[in-house]
């Protein structure tokens, strides 16, 4: 687990960098800005950065995904990504570092029930390929919030279609999610 001398020393590697990639006023920096208030509560460790990593591995061009949208680094989406970029392999980091923030800020602040280092990290994997809208309005959490441990358990099997079909990556993710989530029960 990171400590969080190491946190604040990557979040501001990644603002530098991402200052010179994306520009000042970017909704990354600002996440990664943001995500500082939250340094006292749960922090993403190693088992989740591994899970996420493993999942989505890196690719310095831009792609398209199985949802059709254009990806790049590691499983970085959004505006500034277009067909032809390409990035290096500080900036890939750069971008999750930014993007795993913004998921973090989000589990720490919407879950409002106790909960362990292992469900934090399957929620923030789940938040970070799902998205922050998805999860917040999710039933998932809805669950979590209520107590209902393993209803929200299991509501990860139901997060597997892109493009309305069921993906195989995404049921192996969710299961290794579930499994992590469960991991202290």
């Amino acid at each position: 687990m990171r400590l969080r001398n190491e946190w604040n020393a990557a979040l501001d590697a990644a603002d530098v960098s991402m200052a010179r990639y994306l520009g000042p006023q970017h909704k990354a920096r600002i996440a990664v800005h943001d995500l500082r208030q939250y340094m006292n509560n749960f922090r993403y460790d190693n088992n989740g950065l591994a899970l996420t990593e493993g999942f989505e591995g890196v690719r310095l061009i831009a792609y398209l995904d199985v949802g059709g949208i254009w990806t790049i680094g590691y499983g970085h989406t959004g505006g500034d990504v277009c067909k032809g970029l390409v990035i290096t392999d500080s900036q890939a980091e750069a971008l999750l570092v930014s993007d795993v923030a913004a998921a973090v800020a989000c589990v720490n602040h919407a879950v409002r029930f106790d909960i362990t280092q292992y469900e934090f990290d399957a929620l923030v994997d789940f938040t970070f390929n799902a998205g922050r809208g998805n999860f917040l309005r999710s039933t998932l959490l809805t669950n979590l919030n209520a107590g209902k441990t393993e209803a929200a358990a299991a509501q990860f099997g139901l997060w597997v279609n892109a493009g309305g079909k069921p993906v195989s990556g995404l049921v192996r993710r969710r299961d290794a999610e579930e499994r992590m989530f469960l991991r202290a029960a």
